[in-house]
């Protein structure tokens, strides 16, 4: 009797990176309608986006500047709004921190912000 007979080996494709959370971003386009198409376009690209590390993330947004503690600063809509983001390449987990006008963002820590719930 064979006992993993129904056993197949399957080829998964990339998941999508997970983004927590889109109501940060949805809130901010509340406040900021200005912002939503290129807030939409930030979402879309990095929901499907396969980054395994930094190098791969700057061919998706070659402005975005790594700043420590796995924090990067995207320029959003022709840097006038800023996303703070910790990414953890390994488990595909996009966590944003911040998003804010450009002069927001200079009051704040980027490699220290920390995730609100």
């Amino acid at each position: 009797m064979e006992l993993c007979s129904d056993f197949h080996i399957f080829a998964f494709e990339s998941a999508d990176m997970v983004i927590i959370s889109k109501a940060a971003l949805r809130n901010f386009i509340t406040r900021y309608p200005d912002s939503e198409t290129a807030m939409e376009q930030w979402y879309a690209v990095t929901k499907e986006a396969d980054w395994k590390n930094f190098a791969a993330l700057k061919r998706s947004f070659n402005c975005t500047d790594a700043v420590g503690n796995d924090r990067y600063v995207f320029n959003i809509r022709g840097n006038t709004y800023r996303l703070i983001a910790l990414i953890i390449f390994k488990v595909r987990t996009v966590y944003i921190l911040f998003v804010g006008r450009h002069q927001e963002y200079d009051e704040v820590d980027a490699a220290t912000v920390t995730f609100k719930k």
